[in-house]
C-alpha cells in the first residue's frame, strides 16, 4: 500500500455539508487498518521497488470495485443505504494507486424506497448524490472518456467511472440508457442474478438467452458508447450478448468454472467467446467466489489461480482484474442482503470454508499493490504486469467508448 497521494487534501465525503443537520451520518469502518495487512507477498526490496514503481508509472484500472464506505457496525447498513448517501472512501482511494476504476452502483441493495432495490428513480438519486459529493472536491474526478483517464494519469488524479452492474432499472425504456448515459455511466451490465427484460441471471433455473428487447439495448448501449458487463447473467444470456454485440464486452469480475464450479464464475466457452470478440475478463475477488482447488481459504492466492488459468485458456492479453472490493465488512454485506444478491443460488450448492475477509485483496486501498507484487514475485515482465494491470481494459475502451 501506498502513502497517501500528494493531491489528495483529506476530503471527506460531504464535508460541503453539515454532518447531523443536511444529513443522517453513521460511525463508518476504517478504511485503512480494518484487518491485519497482507503478509504473504515476502518481496525483497527490489520486488518492493518495482512493485511500487509500477503502480505509480503504469495505467491501473480497477474494472469493478465499490469504492463506498460501508457503516463500523452492519446491522445499520440497510439504515444507511436507505438514505440515499453513501459516502466515497477517498482517504482509502489516495492510497490505492489506481488511475482509474470503475464504481459499481450498488443498485441490487439500493433499497431507498424499496427493499428489492433495482429502482430507475433511486438508482438516479444515488448518482446524482454521489457526483454531488465528486463535484466538491478535485483529487477524484469524473472519468466519462479516455481523455479523462489520460488527465487522472497525468496530473495524480484518480477517475471515477460511474457503472451499474445490471440494466433492471431501465424496465421496457431502451430510452434510459441515454438519461444514465447522460448522469455519467459508462458501464453497466445485462442482467443481474436475477433475470430481467434483457436477459436471464446466473440463478436462474433456464436461461433464454438475450431477449429482443435485450437486443436493442445491447445496440442502444453500443451506440452511446457504454462497455458491456456480463458478469451475472446467464450462460447462454452471455454468449447471446457477446454474438449481438458490434463492440467487445467485458466480464468485469469473474473467475473460472473450469476451476471453482459455481454459477457465479464463467464457463470456459463465455470466457473464450468474449476474447474471441476482442473482450476482456477481470478477476474477481469478492468474498466466496474465485476459490480454487489449491486454496480453498479465499485469498489472494487463490484469486491468482483463477488468473492463471484464464491466462492459459485465452492469452494475457484478455485478461484484467476487477476485484469488487470495499471499504468494510464485505461478509457482512453479504450476509445481510442475501436475498437480494442470491448468493445461495450463485454458489450452486458448493460448500466452502468461509472467511471474514479475503486476506490480501479486502479493499481498494490495498488490492492492486498486492497484485502487483504477486505478480512481480511470479516473474511476470513490466510489459506483462502493463497490460493485465490496466493496457487491456483501455484498449477495449478505445472501441467502446465514443
Amino acid at each position: 500500500m501506498l502513502e497517501p497521494a500528494p493531491g489528495y487534501t483529506g476530503y471527506t465525503a460531504y464535508d460541503y455539508l453539515e454532518k447531523g443537520v443536511d444529513y443522517h451520518a453513521f460511525e463508518y469502518a476504517e478504511q485503512i487498518g480494518r484487518v491485519p495487512a497482507y503478509a504473504g507477498l515476502d518481496l525483497n526490496e527490489e520486488e518492493k521497488l518495482r512493485t511500487t514503481t509500477l503502480l505509480a508509472n503504469e495505467t491501473v484500472i480497477s474494472l469493478h470495485d465499490h469504492v463506498q464506505v460501508f457503516p463500523k457496525n452492519m446491522g445499520e447498513v440497510k439504515d444507511s443505504i436507505r438514505f440515499g448517501r453513501e459516502p466515497t472512501g477517498y482517504a482509502g482511494l489516495s492510497r490505492s494507486g489506481l488511475t482509474a476504476v470503475f464504481d459499481n452502483g450498488m443498485d441490487g441493495t439500493c433499497c431507498i424506497s424499496s427493499e428489492a432495490g433495482w429502482k430507475y428513480q433511486d438508482v438516479l438519486f444515488d448518482l446524482g448524490v454521489r457526483m454531488a459529493d465528486l463535484a466538491h472536491q478535485d483529487y477524484v474526478i469524473k472519468g466519462e472518456t479516455l481523455k479523462d483517464i489520460q488527465y487522472a494519469k497525468d496530473n495524480g488524479k484518480i477517475a471515477h467511472v460511474f457503472a451499474l452492474e445490471a440494466s433492471t432499472m431501465i424496465e421496457n425504456e431502451v430510452d434510459r440508457l441515454d438519461v444514465l448515459y447522460g448522469f455519467g455511466v459508462r458501464q453497466m451490465g445485462i442482467a443481474y442474478s436475477e433475470a430481467n427484460m434483457l436477459g436471464s441471471g446466473l440463478k436462474e433455473r433456464g436461461d433464454g438467452g438475450l431477449t429482443f428487447f435485450g437486443e436493442r439495448a445491447v445496440t442502444r448501449m453500443n451506440k452511446l458508447g457504454i462497455a458491456i458487463d456480463i458478469s451475472h447473467s446467464g450462460d447462454r444470456t452471455c454468449v447471446d450478448t457477446i454474438k449481438a454485440s458490434t463492440k467487445p464486452v467485458f466480464i468485469t469480475h469473474a473467475g473460472a468454472r473450469g476451476l471453482w464450479p459455481t454459477n457465479r464464475m464463467k464457463t470456459d466457452e463465455t470466457i473464450i467467446e468474449c476474447a474471441k470478440r476482442g473482450g476482456v475478463i477481470g478477476i474477481e475477488a469478492a468474498p466466496h467466489t474465485t476459490l480454487s482447488p489449491d486454496h480453498p481459504l479465499h485469498s489472494l492466492d487463490s484469486v491468482m489461480d483463477h488468473f492463471e488459468y484464464c491466462v492459459n485458456l485465452v492469452g494475457l492479453e484478455h485478461v484484467s482484474f476487477g476485484p469488487d472490493t470495499l471499504f468494510g465488512d464485505h461478509v457482512g454485506l453479504h450476509n445481510a442482503f442475501s436475498s437480494n444478491l442470491s448468493l445461495g443460488q450463485a454458489h450452486g450448492g458448493v460448500t466452502f470454508e468461509q472467511v471474514e475477509y479475503v486476506d490480501g485483496l479486502e479493499n481498494p486501498a490495498e488490492e492492486f499493490y498486492n497484485i502487483i507484487g504477486w505478480l512481480v514475485k511470479h516473474g511476470y515482465s513490466d510489459d506483462e504486469i502493463r497490460a493485465v494491470v490496466g493496457g487491456n481494459t483501455m484498449r477495449v475502451l478505445e472501441e467502446v467508448w465514443v
